[in-house]
């Protein structure tokens, strides 16, 4: 060993090999294996410092005699086959305590100029967060099965453009008219009388554009007890994405509504037909005169409320209903009644059963109009949803958890790439170095979809909070333009008007001013400008962004605020994200006590502004 080492490498060129190797490495020696060279790394893995280098491997680390490590080292030792261990599971005694940890490594014969081994080389790598993190999202995914399996809706999920079904539950199962055989199959084989139906090629659709789909009231043929029978379903079908943003599979929730669809065909060839039929129905049906007040609540809302009908709806529906949303509620209404257009709102009732908590109902009416074009009544329901609101619930709690849960592997992932582009650069490595920077843009990306999912569920748990204080608008706005001036090839032109100081919180508030000027780069890939400008009216701050993309059409003007909607140029021109950027923005603006808007003409371009108070008042 010592003629190998004047010969080949000299001591201090091992040392400064091991000590600088940006992983952990290192070298034993002789069937005894002598710990010659250790870097700082493989010691804080092993839990050990420099006073194991000179003593026989298995008696520096006697915890691991019993794992099998003894064999491993003596087959690379005598044979000369290097080992590779994949995420292997070692107990390990660290700083006193015996804990199990998870280690890459790989074992390599060491050879002397005279082709003999003379020890093993050891480079290793720690996984145990990476290990820990995925077992933790793989119990995530069991309790998510699981409460699929015990909801009482209809759920399947189909993976793969083959549409494999992978689950469906009971509810499903017999929506389907089919039994856990057709588990597995194609659901085109499943359910061969689908074919000729437009839902194959929908749910085919969504692994090209990633959109969800939603269908209310659908009509569908299926054969049930042996008979083709129709049937009518308030239906989702909602992509589900890898951390690439690629479609792996659809999640198909569906309720049948045939009972009300079929109702409310009855319900126009007769009144008492209609009555008779829902006095039956488990849902609250209900008619309203043209002005809005209720005529008529069928046997089920009595059943359930415990009133009499001697008492006044009207009346009793403002009693049980919970009282700080009852003025957004008849605000709705009120509405609809004055313009005929369908409402929809979901609210809670008071729980007769249990008088101290509330039960999610959606509540729904449409207007039946004369001949003349005029409001004859209202025909509504109101339909107990308080179990999918909870499934709802569920499934945010979930993607909280999980986003949480990359959070930490993310941070390591960019640690990691920011080291490899460092010593790239110092080894003037450009080209791989640039491959490194590139690999830390798109963890930056990712981290950002991260973080988005990660306010949209403290936006829906009501948890976001706004942090304000004074801070100069001008100053901010001037930092936003520049640092997205850096990534962007377009030119942001900028009309500035000076606002001075401003009380809200600056952080949020440049995420909104951010996610506003991206979008506009985003939204208008052919235009080589945008525009930014502030303004100020009394007390009322004006930002707006304005450029000169696909614009958006007019009907499609109120959804872009919602959540997970996304502007499309085309069915062949779709563009990266998941909807999320413009609701966080309202939600953020709206809590500091402003408003979010957008003018815009289709293939003309948009302009998005936010108005808020320079200060409280």
């Amino acid at each position: 060993m010592e003629n190998f080492l004047h010969h080949n490498i000299s001591q201090d060129s091992l040392s400064v090999l091991f000590s600088k190797a940006p992983v952990a490495m290192s070298l034993v020696i002789g069937d005894e294996f002598i710990i010659n060279s250790a870097n700082p790394q493989i010691l804080e893995l092993w839990g050990r410092d420099e006073s194991v280098i000179g003593k026989p491997l298995f008696e520096a680390l006697p915890e691991i005699k019993s794992q099998g490590f003894i064999e491993i080292f003596d087959h690379v030792y005598k044979k000369g086959e290097t080992f590779n261990g994949n995420r292997w599971s070692v107990f390990l005694q660290k700083y006193g305590s015996y804990e199990e940890h998870f280690f890459n490594f790989i074992y390599a014969p060491v050879y002397n100029d005279h082709q003999k081994i003379i020890g093993v080389s050891i480079v290793a790598t720690e996984v145990t967060d990476q290990v820990v993190s995925e077992q933790k999202l793989k119990e995530s995914e069991y309790r998510f099965e699981d409460l699929i399996k015990q909801s009482d809706y209809s759920i399947a999920i189909y993976r793969s453009e083959d549409l494999l079904i992978e689950l469906a539950n009971e509810p499903m199962l017999k929506t389907w008219g089919k039994d856990k055989s057709v588990i597995g199959m194609k659901l085109e084989d499943a359910l061969p009388e689908l074919e000729g139906q437009p839902f194959i090629g929908i749910l085919k659709d969504i692994f090209r554009t990633g959109k969800t789909y939603t269908a209310t009231e659908d009509k569908v043929e299926l054969v049930v007890d042996g008979k083709l029978q129709t049937f009518y379903y308030n239906f989702s079908y909602k992509p589900l994405k890898n951390s690439a943003g690629e479609v792996y599979a659809i999640h198909n929730m569906a309720v049948n509504v045939t009972d009300l669809v079929e109702a409310r065909t009855k319900i126009q060839e007769s009144e008492k037909k209609y009555r008779d039929l829902a006095d039956s129905m488990p849902q609250f049906v209900w008619t309203c005169d043209k002005n809005g007040k209720i005529t008529y609540m069928n046997d089920s809302w009595y059943k359930y409320m415990g009133f009499s009908k001697d008492d006044d709806v009207n009346e009793a529906i403002e009693k049980i209903i919970k009282p700080e949303v009852y003025p957004e509620v008849l605000k709705v209404w009120d509405e609809s009644v004055k313009t005929g257009k369908p409402f929809e709102v979901e609210y809670e009732f008071l729980d007769p059963q249990n008088p101290d908590t509330y039960r999610w109902f959606l509540g729904r009416a449409v207007a039946n109009i004369d001949e003349k074009g005029e409001i004859k009544q209202w025909i509504g329901t109101f339909t107990d949803i308080d179990d999918f609101k909870q499934l709802q619930a569920q499934k945010d709690n979930f993607l909280g958890i999980a986003s949480h849960e990359l959070k930490t592997p993310l941070t390591s992932l960019k640690l990691y790439t920011q080291f490899i582009e460092q010593n790239l650069n110092k080894q003037s490595d450009t080209r791989n170095a640039e491959v490194a920077r590139r690999m830390n843009h798109q963890i930056d990306k990712l981290t950002d979809l991260v973080n988005d999912l990660l306010d949209v569920t403290k936006i829906q748990k009501g948890k976001i909070q706004l942090n304000e204080s004074e801070f100069d608008f001008d100053q901010l706005v001037d930092e936003i333009i520049a640092e997205q001036q850096m990534t962007a090839r377009h030119r942001i032109l900028f009309n500035h008007y000076k606002i001075g100081d401003v009380t809200a919180d600056r952080h949020r508030i440049s995420q909104v001013m951010s996610n506003l000027i991206s979008n506009a780069i985003k939204y208008s890939p052919d235009a080589d400008k945008i525009e930014v400008s502030t303004d100020l009216q009394d007390n009322t701050i004006k930002f707006s962004v304005k450029d000169f993309g696909i614009g958006i059409p007019e009907n499609k003007l109120q959804k872009v605020f919602e959540q997970y909607y996304r502007v499309n140029e085309t069915k062949e021109h779709t563009f990266p994200g998941l909807g999320l950027g413009l609701f966080i923005s309202s939600e953020i603006i709206k809590r500091t006590g402003g408003r979010i808007y957008v003018h815009s003409i289709e293939g003309n371009g948009s302009e998005f502004c936010f108005e808020i108070p320079k200060f409280k008042i």
